[in-house]
């Protein structure tokens, strides 16, 4: 495919993107306040002065470049960061973790038309990409446009690099748009090369310069009130399928510790209520958060379906399996959890975080588990007084295995610093459309 024919078929197909927003705005995964961001259309006027422009997929994205967009803002008072996301919860998360002179802002869906109207908006100086969303109508225009622009840390799963492959005339230009690409890790790197990137480089992941999660005091204090001294252990961002394996690798835990508590948090919490009602099936006393219920003394699964609270949920937990790992997703961020004193435990598929993961199995920060039944069985080990000292050496483990980014930031800054818009303090009063 070329991206001619890309940009024909999305011009054509024009009228059912917008159908499957709508029909994902029935289901509650659209923003309705803020429908029109979706189609191109601004929720706001753009700031007086330059513009930064940087793009994330989602949550994990957003979270990792917070630490980068803060020194961009730092290094410029007159600066403005605009920042783009296409999911509800990465916009909640925002609207209270940004700094002053940043701003949020739904990213269009990639028909040429609403693309037109948010870069005739906005007129960015520069574009960061953040991962592997790579949206070719986007790239192409703002190319097109003069924009600067780089990839930062890039991510190529091995998966994505056999996609691509079969479609060089789309990738390669894509990947050659940008001034330079930033990997995540030397085996990405050597994967983006290979499809085409140019000037191409590798710092470390900037996930793991990202600050410790947030958590509310308050809502820190009433769980761990509620949960007292009960033993417990969480399957955090958790997949179809891996919920059931969780329950049952709680039913054989419970034989040896009757009081467990299992947190049990799906990647996405909309789908709260079906597992709620899997898990009930299948005998369990599960409370639901979402629905304001708390943690009694027979409550056997606690279920966050929340957004935007994984920090509280990794410190009460102490033992955390990494979702996403135990089906073919790939895994989920590992760090997060290995900030906030926690031994970790994956399924054999975390291949979106193989060096992460190679550095905590190394050391002893975490341990990987085939299947449900061996889930259970590493939990069993980090459980009571004996297994306390073995957790305790682990999330330090992890935790210090984490700990290697505090430099990843400043060399991405000094990378992209040539292209950075130089401000004209004399002129700040264009204002946008």
């Amino acid at each position: 495919m070329t991206y001619s024919l890309y940009r024909g078929l999305t011009m054509l197909l024009g009228p059912l993107l917008v159908w499957h927003l709508r029909r994902r705005l029935a289901r509650g995964k659209e923003d309705p306040a803020r429908f029109g961001e979706r189609l191109g259309v601004a929720g706001r006027p753009r700031p007086a002065g330059k513009l930064v422009w940087v793009h994330g997929a989602s949550v994990g994205e957003m979270v990792s470049v917070l630490p980068l967009i803060e020194r961009l803002l730092q290094r410029d008072p007159y600066l403005h960061v605009l920042v783009t996301s296409g999911t509800v919860t990465s916009a909640r998360i925002m609207a209270d973790r940004l700094p002053a002179r940043a701003l949020h802002q739904y990213i269009p869906v990639d028909r040429p038309a609403g693309v037109t109207t948010f870069l005739d908006h906005w007129r960015p100086d520069l574009a960061i990409w953040v991962e592997s969303e790579l949206w070719p109508n986007l790239i192409h225009q703002a190319r097109a446009r003069g924009m600067a622009m780089a990839l930062v840390n890039a991510r190529m799963s091995e998966r994505s690099f056999r996609r691509w492959r079969r479609l060089p005339l789309l990738i390669k230009p894509l990947l050659q748009s940008f001034q330079f690409c930033i990997a995540q890790s030397a085996p990405d790197a050597g994967r983006l090369a290979t499809l085409g990137a140019h000037n191409v480089t590798f710092h470390g992941n900037l996930k793991a310069a990202s600050p410790p999660l947030p958590t509310d005091p308050r809502d820190l204090h009433t769980l761990k009130t509620a949960i007292a001294r009960r033993p417990r252990w969480l399957a955090a961002s958790t997949h179809p399928g891996e919920e059931v394996m969780v329950a049952a690798a709680h039913g054989q835990l419970s034989e040896h510790f009757p009081d467990l508590l299992t947190l049990l948090v799906p990647r996405h919490a909309e789908r709260g209520d079906a597992i709620a009602a899997e898990l009930t099936d299948m005998g369990f006393t599960v409370a639901q958060r979402s629905r304001g219920q708390v943690i009694g003394a027979d409550t056997q699964i606690y279920l966050g379906d929340s957004m935007g609270e994984m920090g509280l949920y990794y410190r009460l937990a102490g033992i955390v399996f990494v979702g996403g790992s135990l089906v073919e997703h790939g895994g989920q961020n590992p760090l997060e959890a290995a900030r906030l004193d926690s031994a970790l435990l994956f399924g054999p598929h975390m291949f979106n975080f193989t060096e992460q993961v190679a550095a905590m199995t190394r050391t002893g920060g975490a341990h990987l588990v085939a299947d449900g039944e061996t889930l259970g069985d590493q939990v069993a080990a980090l459980l009571g007084e004996e297994g306390e000292v073995r957790r305790r050496a682990a999330a330090e483990a992890a935790a210090e295995a984490a700990d290697d980014g505090r430099d990843v930031v400043s060399a991405i800054l000094r990378q992209i610093a040539p292209l950075l818009p130089k401000q004209n303090r004399q002129n700040q009063s264009h204002a946008g459309a």
